[in-house]
């Protein structure tokens, strides 16, 4: 059996429940949500509303679930909300802990849109110069916070600077793909939350969203189909139609409801906590090993990551040992968060990721462990 350490790729090991769920809606539903007034289609609407309120109970949002919409992932809803939050002369601000899911948008409205694209740079520890951060977001219209680093595993403090951004008269969107189902955290004065299915929530991969706050709006990013008001050329005005164009993923979303509903039984808390206890296990005996240096903070308050890099060894072929020899899977590579690899100095090579999830155990991180040191003895070996 593998040892499967990369929950912050995706939550490959998921509760039965969530199979339950997919299985059951595409062998006793199957159908469209929103797309008739059978019993099956108003089987999958009520699948799909549950699903909603499930995720707007988790997030702790405000107001009523409808402002939650889903799409295919957080990408999908990120690029939504630069692409049409901004026009041409509006300031974008961005950090070094953005995912390439904000800063490629970022870099084609600047090259493309007439957008001024302003980076706040980021500490070693997962912390923003906040003196460059307070000037940055002076006269900007959007800013984007990234809830919790991909590679550090470290947190931003949202609600506190969500608060500066406000009273400088800018909009936040919050990027809470590695945050939500991993951590508590307070994003409900944020203008719009991104969130995927995939990781913390449980739920299958092609399933996302954007929750957009009531005292706010975003044009549509596609238009098409709701399965009603037809006759209009515009959108409907009224959530979730508003943002929902097309047919939706309704067993995906099936799963991804049942996930945030098995989590939220749970207790982000409690979850947190267990993959807490592994994470501190993990870095402790990661720490005492030669030839490597641990990246990620000891924070006990962050994501369950611990990001190493080595010395003398190809980060890539140290995960292919690590899975080919000892059935440990990890992440090797830049992540997908190329600044923060700036910042940590190891653009060129790359670093190895373990993430910690809601299935994992002391066995995994002891394997983890054994491996790690074996791999670097071959690998010295052969220096």
């Amino acid at each position: 059996m593998p040892h499967y350490l990369d929950y912050a790729a995706t939550s490959a090991m998921r509760p039965p429940e969530v199979h339950d769920a997919v299985r059951r809606y595409l062998e006793e539903t199957g159908a469209t949500p929103g797309r008739g007034g059978y019993a099956l289609a108003v089987d999958a609407g009520r699948t799909v509303r549950s699903a909603r309120d499930e995720i707007h109970a988790l997030l702790r949002l405000p107001g009523d679930s409808s402002r939650v919409t889903f799409s295919a992932n957080a990408t999908t809803p990120l690029n939504h909300v630069l692409h049409r939050v901004l026009a041409p002369g509006d300031v974008l601000v961005v950090t070094d802990f953005d995912h390439n899911a904000v800063l490629r948008p970022a870099d084609w409205l600047r090259l493309h849109g007439d957008i001024e694209v302003r980076h706040v740079h980021g500490r070693p520890d997962g912390t923003l110069d906040r003196r460059a951060f307070a000037e940055a977001v002076k006269g900007a219209r959007l800013v984007s916070l990234n809830a919790v680093s991909n590679v550090l595993g470290t947190t931003l403090p949202i609600a506190e600077l969500v608060d500066e951004v406000h009273r400088a008269g800018a909009l936040v969107v919050v990027d809470a793909a590695q945050a939500a189902g991993h951590l508590t955290i307070d994003v409900g004065t944020a203008d719009y939350v991104a969130f995927t299915g995939h990781k913390g929530l449980l739920g299958p991969q092609g399933t996302g969203g954007l929750w957009v706050h009531p005292n706010v709006d975003v044009a549509p990013f596609v238009t098409g189909g709701t399965g009603g008001r037809s006759t209009d050329r515009a959108m409907p005005d009224a959530y979730p139609d508003h943002l929902e164009a097309g047919t939706l993923n309704g067993p995906g979303i099936a799963g991804l409801g049942a996930g945030a509903a098995w989590v939220r039984s749970r207790g982000v808390a409690t979850l947190h906590a267990h993959a807490s206890r592994l994470k501190a296990r993990l870095w402790e005996g990661l720490a005492e090993l030669p030839s490597l240096q641990v990246l990620s903070p000891q924070d006990p308050g962050g994501a369950a990551i611990v990001t190493i890099r080595l010395e003398g060894t190809d980060p890539a072929s140290f995960a292919r040992g690590l899975d080919r020899d000892h059935g440990v899977q990890v992440r090797a590579g830049l992540h997908c968060a190329p600044e923060v690899h700036r910042l940590l100095g190891t653009t060129a090579t790359g670093a190895v990721r373990f993430s910690l999830g809601w299935a994992s155990t002391e066995a995994d991180v002891d394997a983890a462990l054994a491996a790690t040191a074996a791999v670097l003895d071959t690998s010295s070996a052969l220096l």
